[in-house]
């Protein structure tokens, strides 16, 4: 199994938890981790996430957030053809990154990439025919898996 966290996933353990929402997708990232040993779950890395997670202002947060990251194996690197197909998701409204994300994914082979933003979930769902690779919520997603 191959899975792409986007970097709202690797934050999310380190956002307020006052609301259930958060935690129970903080737990439900961390239990994908934490399974990914357990299981041989492959978890993808790329240099999108490396340069986004360089963008979070919090220094504190970054720092935590790159520690994290350090979990992930299989360095996808952007090329032409990521940079091709991310234009053409963008021209489908993808916000920048959540395009790069998902043509990253698509070139490592991802059997799933994980969010935690709901706009991104909502533009994922109304292209999925375009997609080559299912783009769903932590939570969502382990549940499904577990239950298997």
């Amino acid at each position: 199994m191959k899975i792409y966290l986007d970097v709202c996933c690797l934050n999310r353990p380190f956002d307020d938890q006052v609301q259930d929402r958060v935690r129970l997708e903080s737990e439900a990232v961390l239990s994908i981790l934490n399974h990914s040993k357990v299981k041989g779950w492959r978890l993808l890395n790329s240099e999108v996430i490396s340069i986004e997670i360089s963008k979070i202002p919090d220094n504190d947060k970054r720092h935590k957030v790159t520690i994290l990251s350090t979990m992930l194996q299989s360095h996808i690197g952007v090329d032409e053809n990521v940079e091709r197909r991310a234009l053409k998701l963008e021209n489908l409204t993808f916000k920048p990154f959540d395009a790069l994300h998902i043509a990253c994914a698509e070139k490592g082979k991802a059997d799933i990439l994980l969010t935690t933003d709901d706009d991104f979930l909502r533009k994922a769902s109304q292209c999925k025919d375009t997609l080559k690779v299912r783009v769903e919520n932590p939570v969502r997603w382990l549940m499904e898996v577990i239950v298997k």
